[in-house]
């Protein structure tokens, strides 16, 4: 009796030629944006009674997004691997090959409530993985020539990404990260200074950003509202100089709104507006902690504000692009 695995010609079971070549790494923003929107519901279930299911059931979507991208990625890089050399030796794209390893930082205040092991193993998984492509990428940016034009907010994620080390680490009863989650927050604030004032500069002085990377505008709010938060997880109060982080990322989100607003009447929806989404959501979450520190009715006010402005975002953004998956048109918006 001939079996299937006799009828199968060998390797046909394999995907022939390239797969998801046109895909970005950068689309791992999705995980991070939806990851971090959960968090916010969560500090809004606590600080204001919000339903915990809208936090359990936005984390399970980011859950399920991150294997759908690791998957697609996983096949590219297996069927196209020039394709992802030359993705990662980009002076900008390659920079974002951190959004792959922060949503992985992220997650883990997904599951921790559902599996601390697997939390726990993701987070030490991804933090080693971090601390590497931050070393890598900064010897990179030391040991040759750069363009100031390359300067644009996408360099920010691999060292600044370090602050996203501390944020699950309070939830994971994981003993002696102490000393790691203070390196990884004062090495993402140190760099976070030079850099920032890099991006700003070249914002300055040379021609705008193309329209497909615009929406990395919204990056540049990172660096003060996840300190904040990386700050108040790793000493667990906020002091006068948290604050201080907290309200100049107000500031920088504010004039970044203003400058982004027209982003729907100017540029296709392409799937870079997802770099929107993380910053927005860490600046509701950064309020919601803001908010049950001062106590006050104008910071629960504009924390609800901001929640209420990521969740939609947020919203708008998934129902556009699982629309141009149902389409057909990923490869067109990967443009």
């Amino acid at each position: 009796m001939t079996t299937v695995a006799a009828r199968t010609p060998r390797g046909a079971w394999f995907p022939k030629g390239p797969q998801f070549a046109y895909l970005p790494v950068s689309l791992f923003g999705s995980v991070m944006g939806l990851t971090g929107l959960s968090a916010a519901w969560q500090l809004a279930a606590r600080r204001f009674g919000a339903p915990v299911l809208v936090a359990d059931a936005i984390g399970w979507i980011a859950l399920a997004v991150f294997l759908a991208l690791a998957l697609a990625y996983g096949l590219k890089a297996v069927t196209a691997w020039p394709a992802v050399v030359a993705e990662f030796r980009h002076p900008i794209a390659g920079n974002l090959f951190g959004t792959m390893l922060i949503s992985l930082l992220l997650l883990p205040l997904v599951i921790a409530r559902f599996s601390l092991v697997l939390a726990q193993g993701l987070w030490i998984l991804a933090t080693a993985g971090m601390v590497l492509f931050a070393v890598v990428i900064v010897s990179r940016w030391m040991s040759s020539r750069q363009q100031l034009m390359h300067a644009t907010p996408a360099w920010i994620v691999p060292v600044v990404g370090l602050l996203d080390i501390p944020l699950a680490a309070p939830s994971l009863n994981l003993p002696q990260t102490g000393t790691l989650t203070l390196f990884s927050l004062s090495v993402g604030l140190f760099f976070a200074v030079p850099l920032f004032t890099l991006v700003f500069t070249r914002l300055l002085f040379e021609e705008p950003l193309a329209p497909a990377l615009r929406p990395t505008l919204m990056i540049l709010v990172a660096p003060f509202v996840v300190g904040f938060s990386s700050y108040a997880a790793t000493l667990g109060r906020i002091d006068a100089f948290a604050e201080a982080l907290f309200l100049v990322g107000l500031f920088v989100f504010v004039i970044l709104i203003g400058l982004l607003r027209d982003l729907p009447r100017c540029c296709p929806f392409r799937v870079s507006w997802w770099a929107v989404s993380f910053p927005v959501a860490a600046t509701a979450v950064a309020a919601l902690r803001y908010a049950d520190y001062v106590q006050t009715g104008l910071a629960d006010g504009m924390a609800l504000l901001l929640l209420a402005f990521a969740t939609g975002l947020i919203g708008a953004l998934t129902v556009r692009t699982a629309a141009g998956i149902v389409r057909g048109e990923l490869q067109a918006l990967s443009g």
